[in-house]
């Protein structure tokens, strides 16, 4: 590659040694490499291309992994891999056996949090701060976190915590959305800068303590000085928020300046009570199309430098379930919908556009996002949350005490169900079928077509009376085997023999399918049937099953807890005494790969569907 300072980096320690000036020169080189490997492997651009400068900084100043650094989110962590001594592995980003796109304990002793989810970072930087306290260590612990992050209310209980806690915890506040309001104006901006350097911090506290050392009248007039500067600043920045919380707040400090970054980290390392700085930052900063579009560069597959182009599919179920739901909100006022900050990625960008006034953005807020819904419904509305199914998980216990035990008309569309690839152990939707079997009363589709996708939908709003969720797949529907054609109903029965049975629902179906041919062209006439329904499951789905001699159960979902495992209690309460076989994801986390990778790694392929059932049949 040829950079003059990036392939020197092989610790925090390297870039230590290095001026203002190479330090400016280092963030471009961490750019230019940052855009050319995620172009080529995907991954998480305008939020790791905004906080270039302050990862040199915070590595600049700080020492890890001595001094803990947790990354709210986990995906603005790319400059921080370069600088911790993974440059030369990094061209394996997000791929199988690779480097993880977000924190990784168990990939670097400088990852300190697995994080991707957001607004945890002040709980477990609060945590380790503690306890560093109490083990007398003098190590500094940082929480960097976005201004999306703070929309989720556990930041809020962290910070409730945190403020008066009397440790060396550090919270940066990144900024992104908006660069430092007009009505701060120039002085502030330079008062802000002022007070964060190191300087301005030791000469206030020597003269604290000189005032508060002369007899009788020291004390006051100190106390008189610390009022008349809290109220000057109270009336420059029109905020007290995280100082009424006990933070000693700084900011806001431009976070593109490495100089102005290292001065006020190394000012606040001079405090003794929790900060909080203030930065504001670019997103997507340093390529043009990605500050133009930062939503669109957030998450990206590969894409063309020169031109920005992406390479993505033109439709995904994603989209299908946005494209329904307006259908369906045109003929019905009382249909609504709701996303936790992610109305691009759940499809809901035309909603929000078309009917904006029944569309609610509620923030990185899931737990809120449910409840809300139901007291919509409540109120009359039809609510409707799409949400990653990573995400939900968030939200077990709205779903079943504000959701289910109300009786209330919720539908969760359970977007990125099953495997998702590259995004990797945080983001795999493996939970929500076991979670949301254990709460009574639910209905759950798992729709693999499109048109499924729609009728379930449309089922939902207008024949459902509870909590429905409709899970689907990341990604496009695959197209069915010709002589294959799913219905509107619970479940499609393929009868071909009585002997063998495969049940199973999602998009591995199609799997299936492709091996049922396959064993009929080897003399096996298998039967199948594929559930869109998998909670209730039906009873005449058991009486069906109950017939056959050899029934396989394939699911793309952890076993524990899941409808296989539901499936044969009610198989087996019936009599069964025959052979069954449940295929599952084993009780492990999913590292990142393709999801074809996956598919073969957990025998959902085709040819390990093929050989399976030749194994048990034959055997």
């Amino acid at each position: 590659m040829g950079y003059k300072f990036l392939e020197k980096v092989k610790t925090p320690n390297d870039l230590k040694k290095l001026n203002n000036n190479d330090l400016i020169e280092l963030s471009a080189e961490i750019r230019d490499y940052m855009i050319k490997t995620v172009s080529k492997n995907g991954g998480h651009l305008s939020s790791n291309l905004g906080v270039v400068e302050l990862s040199v900084a915070i590595h600049k100043v700080f020492d890890s992994p001595n001094d803990k650094i947790v990354w709210d989110v986990g995906h603005q962590v790319y400059a921080h891999k370069l600088i911790t001594g993974r440059y030369e592995s990094f061209t394996t980003l997000r791929k199988e056996n690779g480097i993880s796109g977000f924190c990784a304990p168990n990939e670097s002793e400088h990852d300190t949090f697995y994080s991707g989810h957001s607004s945890t970072s002040i709980s477990a930087a609060l945590g380790i701060a503690e306890a560093n306290k109490k083990l007398g260590k003098n190590d500094y612990t940082i929480a960097v976190i976005g201004d999306g992050a703070l929309t989720g209310g556990l930041a809020y209980e962290a910070l409730n915590n945190a403020g008066r806690s009397g440790t060396k915890l550090i919270v940066i506040l990144n900024d992104n959305e908006m660069s430092i309001s007009e009505n701060v104006g120039s002085m502030a901006r330079y008062l802000a800068i002022v007070r964060s350097k190191p300087g301005y911090n030791i000469f206030k506290a020597k003269t604290e303590e000189t005032l508060n050392k002369i007899p009788l009248i020291g004390s006051p007039i100190a106390h008189c000085v610390s009022y008349v500067k809290t109220r000057i600043k109270n009336l420059m920045y029109k905020s007290t928020f995280f100082e009424d919380l006990g933070f000693n707040y700084m900011g806001p400090i431009d976070g593109h300046s490495i100089e102005h970054l290292c001065e006020a980290l190394s000012s606040a390392k001079l405090s003794d009570e929790p900060v909080l700085l203030h930065i504001s930052t670019t997103k997507g900063k340093g390529y043009d199309f990605a500050e133009k579009a930062p939503s669109i560069y957030h998450g990206v597959s590969n894409f063309n430098v020169d031109s920005g182009e992406c390479n993505s599919s033109s439709t995904n179920f994603s989209e299908e379930f946005g494209k329904t739901l307006c259908e369906l909100a045109e003929k019905d006022k009382r249909i609504c919908a709701i996303t936790a900050a992610m109305s691009l990625g759940t499809g809901l960008k035309e909603f929000s556009e078309k009917y904006n006034d029944r569309f609610f953005d509620v923030g990185i807020a899931e737990q809120h996002a449910v409840t809300f819904a139901s007291g919509l419904s409540k109120g009359g509305m039809i609510p409707v949350f799409p949400v990653y199914s990573t995400f939900l998980q968030r939200a077990y216990d709205q779903l079943v005490h504000d959701g289910t035990l109300q009786k209330q008309k919720l539908i969760i569309g359970v977007d990125r169900a099953g495997f998702v690839g590259e995004d990797g152990v945080t983001h795999q939707g493996m939970l929500d079928v076991s979670y949301l079997n254990s709460i009574p009363g639910i209905t759950v589709y798992s729709p693999f077509t499109y048109d499924n996708l729609r009728f379930d939908l449309k089922h939902a709003v207008y024949n459902s009376d509870n909590l429905t969720a409709i899970r689907y797949p990341r990604g496009c529907e695959i197209e069915l085997p010709k002589n294959y054609k799913i219905s509107e109903n619970d479940f499609d029965y393929f009868e071909n023999d009585k002997k063998v049975l495969i049940i199973s629902y999602g998009r591995i179906s199609v799997n299936v399918m492709n091996a049922v041919d396959i064993l009929k062209s080897q003399g096996l006439n298998v039967s199948l049937l594929v559930l869109n329904k998998i909670k209730p499951i039906s009873k005449e789905v058991v009486n069906i099953a109950l017939d056959y001699s050899h029934v396989f159960f394939y699911e793309e979902t952890i076993k524990s807890g899941s409808i296989g495992e539901s499936f044969a209690d009610l198989l087996f309460s019936e009599g069964f005494n025959r052979r069954y076989y449940h295929i599952a994801v084993p009780d492990e986390f999913i590292p990142h790969a393709s999801v074809v990778s996956l598919m073969k790694k957990y025998k959902f392929d085709t040819e390990s569907i093929v050989e399976n059932i030749l194994e048990k049949c034959n055997g």
